[in-house]
């Protein structure tokens, strides 16, 4: 086994459209990962106008443009986090660029835009990408990325635990003991911040999210259309699984408010995350002792309040990834390549 450290950069740009986070990690084994920086490069409301058309449909010549602007973004957020850190690009061993997602739909295709030769040019070192793709075509789901990195690095060393990822999507990994492959489970449960997202939009355009909850704080969940929403057949999947935007998106959102506007709205679509969390770890995933929770939504307290309660009731304690391990916002970033990365050790 190599001990030889690594210097890394993960990127990610997920579901939640937010823009870019880059991450600087430093690997020794497969069970050694040190983060050492952190940065997010926020999109401009112009550029995620750009992804929601694409998404939406806009033609092959936005899809182009799009895909050498998201990489110059992303070499942006690296630049962020070298500086933050003090660190040359030659240092690197690698980048890890997903891109972002623009179509997925297993298991016929996971599509993501975002130029990988241009951070290559950039920083002169090797960039790795089609991570989804390449799950794809051998079979898998394309998503979630995290479970490996959960398994070898997050699990508990004395108690099964489940391991949440709160981003645009909801996923969730179950590991027996840190280091152990063996029975491992992820999938995605359904929508994380998304739908929430979307809904606050959609009260008050000018908030880029639910700020602190205030909305959801202020509404009350419609039993009736939770049970409606839970009926949907995504839910009913068993593992291995995984969604997206092509289901829970803007014109869910915009359905789900035309029905209930307002901060009932958020608050329903607050409930059909953690439901769907809750449900989905109930019916498909072993007990755990644990569950450890990051993402943008441990910053909702409304959600983690609603999800700690619904766990209590399992006799299960809820604790963020920021109390355990280190920033719950750089958690998909530090492992996009890290986990992947981390065979070459054993």
């Amino acid at each position: 086994m190599s001990e030889s450290p690594m210097l890394l950069i993960g990127l990610m740009s997920g579901t939640s459209l937010d823009g870019v986070d880059a991450a600087l990690v430093r690997i020794r084994g497969p069970l050694s990962v040190e983060l050492l920086g952190f940065a997010h490069r926020a999109y401009l409301p112009e550029e995620r106008a750009a992804i929601e058309a694409v998404l939406a449909g806009a033609g092959i010549a936005e899809t182009a443009r799009l895909h050498a602007a998201l990489a110059e973004w992303a070499a942006e957020a690296v630049e962020n986090v070298l500086a933050l850190t003090h660190t040359r690009a030659d240092a690197l061993a690698a980048i890890a660029f997903p891109g972002q997602t623009m179509w997925h739909e297993p298991p016929r295709v996971s599509y993501q835009v975002g130029e990988p030769a241009i951070l290559a040019e950039r920083f002169g070192v090797r960039v790795v990408g089609g991570f989804r793709a390449r799950d794809v075509a051998a079979g898998g789901q394309g998503a979630p990325l995290v479970p490996m990195a959960d398994a070898l690095c997050f699990g508990a060393t004395d108690h099964p635990r489940l391991l949440l990822n709160l981003g645009g999507m909801a996923n969730v990994t179950w590991v027996r003991r840190r280091g152990e492959m063996e029975g491992v489970v992820g999938a995605d449960t359904g929508p994380g911040m998304a739908i929430i997202d979307e809904m606050a939009r959609l009260v008050d355009a000018s908030l880029p999210y639910d700020v602190d909850g205030r909305l959801a704080a202020n509404g009350l969940v419609d039993e009736g259309v939770l049970a409606e929403l839970l009926d949907d057949p995504f839910f009913r999947l068993a593992p291995p699984r995984s969604t997206g935007r092509e289901h829970f998106g803007q014109e869910y959102a915009r359905a789900l408010s035309r029905r209930l506007p307002g901060p009932d709205g958020v608050r329903t679509a607050v409930a059909l995350t953690v439901e769907s969390v809750v449900r989905c770890c109930e019916a498909h995933f072993p007990e755990a002792a644990d569950l450890v929770v990051a993402g943008g939504g441990t910053r909702h307290p409304v959600l983690m309040s609603m999800l700690a309660e619904r766990c209590e009731e399992r006799g299960m304690p809820v604790r963020t990834f920021d109390e355990c391990f280190f920033a719950a916002e750089a958690k998909e970033a530090a492992f996009q390549h890290s986990g992947i990365r981390s065979l070459e050790f054993t």
